[in-house]
């Protein structure tokens, strides 16, 4: 844990001064600090013995796309936003293959599964009436990678008690109706505030993960 614990510090702090450009509306600064915190939690994986593993390997794989995702959605650009929403979606599917390698259990992943339908459900009637037409297979597409993702971290806690995985691919489930909210719904400092913590702390427990297989 020694040996993390610098980048933990880096990403922690350096999200909390992206909060400030954020509430700041400062784009230089923002760039800056947000390359820096996902930086914080790729120096954390690698630190965390991710190298030294299948497992540890896929999770870097994910947290990879995720640095490059939040990279692209500094831009306020249509289209790099969709190349970053893809980005994001490699990430999950990253991340599904890392809980796949670990093992899981089939039953627990259909029955959460099964919990998270009507959740997806509630979110495309909230989202749907203000995503524009060509977003929505993309969207949709997101929501079903994700919740699949979310699913496998629950399979993979029954498996082999990884808690911590699930209560990661919750949070990072959580963080992501906040961008979906400011993107579609309501933009507005309070989706930094909430999501950005959520998901900071979503990658930095799963780059921490990768310390249980090395």
């Amino acid at each position: 844990m020694s040996v993390m614990l610098p980048w933990i510090c880096l990403c922690l702090a350096a999200m909390a001064l992206l909060l400030e450009a954020e509430y700041s509306q400062a784009q230089p600064r923002r760039a800056i600090f947000k390359t820096l915190a996902s930086t914080g939690f790729l120096l954390t994986a690698i630190s965390a013995g991710a190298l030294e593993s299948t497992y540890g390997q896929a999770v870097l794989i994910a947290l990879s796309f995720s640095w490059l995702g939040d990279v692209l959605l500094l831009s306020a650009s249509e289209r790099v936003f969709q190349i970053g929403l893809f980005s994001f979606l490699l990430a999950h599917v990253a991340f599904g293959g890392a809980f796949i390698v670990c093992g899981v259990k089939p039953l627990a992943v259909l029955s959460m599964l099964g919990f998270l339908l009507p959740v997806v459900v509630i979110i495309v009637r909230w989202l749907w009436p203000n995503v524009p037409s060509n977003m929505r297979i993309p969207v949709g597409m997101y929501l079903v990678v994700i919740s699949g993702m979310v699913a496998l971290s629950a399979g993979m806690m029954w498996s082999n008690g990884r808690l911590v995985v699930f209560i990661a691919a919750l949070i990072f489930y959580m963080s992501d109706l906040c961008v979906a909210r400011d993107r579609f719904v309501s933009p507005g400092f309070a989706n930094a505030l909430v999501g950005l913590p959520l998901y900071y702390v979503a990658q930095l427990l799963l780059a921490y993960s990768a310390s249980m297989e090395a």
